[in-house]
């Protein structure tokens, strides 16, 4: 599995309505983004439903694009994957909704829980939060560089660094061990500049 070393993530809570979001989008395309994430932890299914559709429509020839949390509109769109955390769906049960095709990602806090998920047929694990973040209320506990060293050291499966990671501190997380780094707020600002300042950093 080829694992692009810049995974975005469009949380539509940063965004002030769904162009700008889409605006986001088709930037981080431009730029070279290949892998892209859309959550939406508040929006209704049927909103989500109708972003989802139109982001596939944007960019989803050149895009892969992953839901967050919702095997059922990951289907309903037609997006590439599905990413769940601990609280959601169970990797097996995810798998039977979504099929064999499509990526499937898990998020993880520890090694156990890198453990339990290495176990499964997830294509992915997420470990994190690495350092401290904002983009979540009640974030995880800090898992610093070492935890994803530790990470690596239980898996071979593509390993996804996330939470606060940013152009300073991104080549010292691929050095840690992860194959990609998942990036929230630090690719918001100008969202193409900041994507080719990520590529630079991570080449």
């Amino acid at each position: 599995m080829q694992f692009p070393p810049l995974y975005a993530i469009l949380d539509a809570s940063w965004f002030s309505d769904a162009a700008a979001l889409f605006a986001a989008a088709e930037e981080f395309s431009a730029a070279g983004i290949t892998l892209l994430q859309y959550r939406n932890k508040q929006g209704n299914a049927r909103q989500m439903l109708e972003d989802a559709r139109d982001l596939k429509r944007l960019v989803g020839s050149r895009v892969k694009l992953i839901m967050n949390d919702r095997a059922d509109l990951a289907l309903a769109a037609a997006f590439d994957g599905l990413h769940i955390g601990q609280d959601d769906l169970s990797p097996d049960a995810a798998r039977r909704i979504i099929g064999p095709d499509r990526w499937l990602g898990v998020s993880t806090h520890n090694p156990q829980q890198i453990a339990q998920a290495d176990s499964t047929d997830a294509d992915y694990l997420a470990i994190g939060p690495v350092f401290a973040t904002t983009s979540k209320a009640k974030p995880d506990p800090v898992v610093g560089l070492e935890g994803v060293r530790r990470a690596r050291e239980l898996t071979r499966k593509p390993l996804v660094a996330i939470g606060g990671i940013t152009r300073s501190n991104a080549r010292s997380v691929i050095e840690a061990g992860a194959d990609s780094v998942a990036v929230i707020s630090d690719l918001l600002r100008e969202p193409r500049k900041s994507a080719e300042a990520f590529f630079e950093v991570l080449r």
